[in-house]
């Protein structure tokens, strides 16, 4: 993002807030998809208690961590797409 004297214009902010929902959205469905896939079949099925409690566990320590991982990649991935292209380097899409 192109800063006028470390002042974003309101096009500039309202794409980082777009982004920036665009990341937990994305994050929250991976997770849940997530916590479905491996919490699931302890939830829907009458498993055993150890295997049961231990796919639960797993399912709720993975879910934030998925979360976490997404949000903090699609943010990362639109700063650098932000940044200007370098003087003097050919732009890959000229």
């Amino acid at each position: 993002m192109d800063t006028h004297g470390g002042r974003r214009t309101a096009a500039e902010r309202d794409a980082m807030t777009i982004e920036i929902m665009y990341a937990l959205a994305s994050a929250a469905f991976v997770a849940a998809v997530v916590f479905g896939a491996v919490a699931g079949p302890a939830l829907l099925l009458d498993l055993p208690d150890l295997p049961s409690t231990l796919l639960l566990r797993a399912g709720v320590t993975l879910a934030p961590v998925v979360f976490a991982i997404r949000v903090v990649s699609v943010l990362v991935r639109f700063e650098r797409a932000a940044q200007p292209s370098q003087p003097g380097l050919t732009n890959p899409d000229s």
